[in-house]
């Protein structure tokens, strides 16, 4: 009866909790039993993402050439107002593998910014960083190694890896080869094509580009992970100085984060560019001008100076980069590998 489902909802004094006491006790054990089986799937399957991983990813650290934004010395618009805005300041140019699966880490280069670079990598990311891979000796590539000494960091055998002129370079000039006496560094030498694997899905592979190489060889690198592949060059003389053909590298790979240094000659003033050879961004763009739009769109400028104009997003520059089918890379960008 009624009467005998009333304590339903004992504070309603009407029909309706009786009705839809009378209702629930109306439904059959049989979809009781299905929904609770529902239930049961939607939590295990809640669960189960939960403890599932993020695929490995590269992390664009920087995007500025060795000096930085703004430039030390530099009062000229492009800097000027940057100075009393440290939000807006650009850290040079690296990038770091992460791997939330093993939380493992991997940096390319060490730049004067290694300290912010390093907190962005071990800290927000969580990850123990395993190594760092060097492309050249140029100051925005390799001088943040000095933060792993006994005065800041005092590492214990922090694998770096580098090609033998490098090795050589650090293991010969000071202060550098103080972290090699007191163990602060472990150089483990790479060799040019020769892949370096660093999880059971992934891998990096150096390669040799020209690139004025007063001290030491310069790489680029290509990183191979479980779905996708990405070339990094981030500093070059030429394209037509290259034994391969860019766009064939481009071609094979998923993204390419390239030499942006400059954008177009001149851009410089008082000084013979051709002293500091880059591939200007026009001539990258017009390079592949005929290429498809695919592969345009796996392009990625970084590295690039403080005056170049593209680093503006509202520049005529910036907008014709895009325009063409290109990108410029930003500071925490991920690309899934």
């Amino acid at each position: 009866s009624r009467r005998e489902h009333e304590w339903f909802s004992p504070l309603c004094p009407g029909q309706c909790c009786g009705l839809v006491g009378n209702s629930l006790f109306n439904v059959s054990q049989k979809d009781i039993h299905q929904d609770l089986k529902r239930l049961a799937t939607i939590l295990l399957l809640a669960i189960a993402f939960s403890y599932a991983k993020e695929s490995p990813y590269v992390l664009v650290l920087g995007i500025a050439q060795d000096g930085g934004m703004p430039h030390a010395g530099c009062i000229k618009s492009c800097c000027k107002d940057l100075w009393k805005k440290p939000e807006k300041h650009l850290k040079v140019s690296a990038i770091a593998i992460i791997d939330p699966e093993t939380e493992q880490s991997w940096m390319i280069d060490a730049t004067p910014d290694f300290p912010a670079q390093q907190q962005i990598v071990t800290k927000e990311y969580q990850s123990e960083l395993k190594g760092i891979f060097l492309t050249h000796g140029h100051i925005g590539h390799y001088t943040g190694l000095m933060h792993l000494g006994r005065e800041v960091m005092g590492a214990s055998s922090m694998p770096v890896y580098a090609m033998p002129g490098m090795k050589s370079f650090l293991q010969n000039n000071s202060p550098w080869e103080q972290l090699v006496s007191l163990n602060n560094i472990t150089i483990r030498e790479l060799k040019n094509g020769e892949a370096v694997k660093l999880t059971s899905g992934l891998s990096i592979t150096p390669f040799l580009v020209p690139h004025r190489d007063e001290y030491t060889e310069t790489v680029g690198y290509r990183i191979d992970g479980p779905e996708k592949s990405l070339i990094f060059i981030p500093d070059i003389d030429k394209w037509s100085k290259w034994k391969k053909d860019i766009r064939d590298e481009v071609t094979n790979v998923d993204y390419a984060l390239l030499d942006g240094s400059f954008y177009a000659n001149g851009e410089i003033l008082n000084r013979d560019m051709s002293a500091i050879p880059h591939p200007f961004v026009t001539e990258t763009m017009d390079l592949f001008n005929s290429t498809s739009t695919t592969d345009k769109s796996k392009i990625y400028f970084i590295h690039l100076n403080h005056t170049n104009l593209a680093l503006k997003v509202n520049s005529v520059a910036f907008k014709e980069v895009n325009d063409r089918g290109y990108r410029i890379a930003y500071e925490g960008q991920k690309l899934k590998l």
